[in-house]
């Protein structure tokens, strides 16, 4: 898009849809991201509603926004965030236009309709209803749209944690992805918000043989021992481990169903039934999975610098996400016993998180889906990915997954996120903007305490 006002005399900030279809037509694909034309539009729709905001970035081409709405200050301030950037799009088949924000079949289609361009529309949408309202607010609520999360968020988070902390002081709950959407099982709908998430852990392992001419044997080389190690970690999943919130969300969800599945679901907490039940729920089990453990994937590949040369040294990037309250030290412990001793393991990069959730105001985010949805069950959840979360935890913040959508039953969004055809439910946009209004008006109801991660 060339110009930065929005289209039309009327402002789309209250009209989630269409201000989403305007957020996806900016491409702010990471890398490289760009971010700038979607923040900056963002930023003068809400100067013109009257929001004062600011700008903040290592770049100028990378941006953050903070804007904040003042409150009576009965309540601690409620950050929501989310992020601008996106994960390519390019060279995959997609049934309309990745970047058009087509409506077709009722659905938002484009990259970021989920994932997270969607929930930023349905923040501005409850946000920019409470000003023009004039609704009495609990405390601030402080807004933060971040470019750079699908890349390491290197100039959004994790920039304004490092050298502008003071903008946070005061917060301790926030909002942001990815949770509070419906989820069915057995004819129940279950409402599962993020409290927990997997920490990022990447390590680089090198394999090394026998180097020699490409026309002699390879039997022996660092590429023959690479394939016995990939083949291993194929076969050998990692141990199983039952964390505190893994076990509320399946117990939770347990009490919630009816006999036969009510005994699966508190099987699958038993961890020498674990792997069985995991195996038995087929692709279900696939998702619940990276729940129960550490996991280690090979993403890239190097080795060798001529074709008729058999490579001395193959070197392997893993992609491991750590359950909380385990480090390095438990995955590279747990990939010993599978892959050896001889292969060089190494810690590349770490990002730590908080081994235990303060569940302060899980209660009142149940209570407003909930109201939305009487039928919905809402249990908290640990994700198997990463977010901008992790960072703010640094200054005592508590991050939940809460972008609320009710989902039609049949919609598989976790294939779509990341993935060809993403998009997002027009009626969905629009019972999340409602139920963040509420929660707007309610977040002061906030525990004071952590809530207790014990079975119901």
């Amino acid at each position: 898009m060339s110009s930065l006002s929005p289209t039309g005399s009327a402002s789309p900030l209250g009209r989630p849809v269409e201000l989403l279809q305007r957020l996806i037509r900016f491409d702010t694909t990471n890398p490289p991201g760009h971010e700038r034309e979607c923040i900056s539009y963002i930023g003068q729709l809400l100067t013109d509603a009257g929001f004062e905001i600011s700008l903040l970035g290592r770049s100028p081409d990378r941006p953050n926004l903070v804007a904040r709405l003042k409150g009576r200050g009965d309540s601690p301030p409620l950050l929501l965030h989310g992020h601008a950037d996106v994960v390519p799009a390019a060279e995959q088949d997609w049934e309309h236009p990745p970047f058009e924000g087509a409506i077709v079949d009722g659905y938002v289609w484009g990259r970021g309709a989920l994932d997270m361009k969607g929930g930023i529309a349905m923040m501005l949408s409850a946000l920019s209803r409470a000003k023009l309202e004039g609704l009495s607010l609990p405390g601030d609520v402080l807004l933060v749209l971040l470019s750079d999360e699908e890349a390491g968020s290197f100039n959004g988070a994790r920039y304004l944690v490092e050298n502008h902390p003071e903008l946070f002081e005061g917060v301790r709950y926030a909002i942001g992805e990815f949770g509070g959407f419906s989820f069915p099982i057995s004819g129940r709908r279950f409402y599962p918000i993020m409290v927990a998430e997997k920490h990022p852990c990447v390590l680089r392992a090198k394999v090394r043989g026998a180097s020699g001419h490409g026309a002699l044997s390879g039997r022996g080389s660092a590429v023959s021992r690479l394939a016995h190690l990939l083949r291993r970690l194929e076969r050998q999943p990692l141990p199983v481990h039952v964390t505190p919130v893994a076990r509320q969300t399946f117990s939770s969800v347990a009490s919630s169903l009816p006999f036969p599945a009510r005994m699966v679901f508190r099987l699958l907490v038993n961890p020498a039934m674990t792997a069985r039940i995991i195996w038995l729920l087929g692709d279900r089990g696939k998702l619940f999975a990276p729940l129960f453990r550490n996991t280690a994937n090979v993403t890239m590949i190097r080795g060798g610098d001529q074709i008729n040369v058999i490579p001395s040294e193959v070197e392997i990037g893993l992609d491991c996400r750590l359950l909380p309250g385990y480090g390095p030290a438990h995955i590279i412990a747990e990939l010993r016993a599978i892959i050896g001793g001889d292969v060089e393991l190494e810690v590349v990069h770490y990002d730590p998180g908080p081994a235990e959730p303060d569940m302060g105001l899980f209660g009142t985010l149940s209570a407003v889906l909930r109201q939305a949805d009487p039928e919905g069950v809402p249990v908290p959840m640990l994700l198997p990915a990463a977010t901008d979360g992790r960072f703010f935890s640094r200054l005592g913040i508590q991050s939940y997954g809460f972008l609320p959508m009710r989902l039609p039953p049949d919609f598989a969004f976790y294939e779509t996120i990341h993935g060809v055809n993403e998009r997002v439910p027009v009626d969905a946009l629009a019972f999340g903007a409602e139920v963040i209004y509420q929660l707007l008006q309610r977040f002061g109801e906030g525990g004071s305490g952590p809530w207790p991660l014990s079975p119901s």
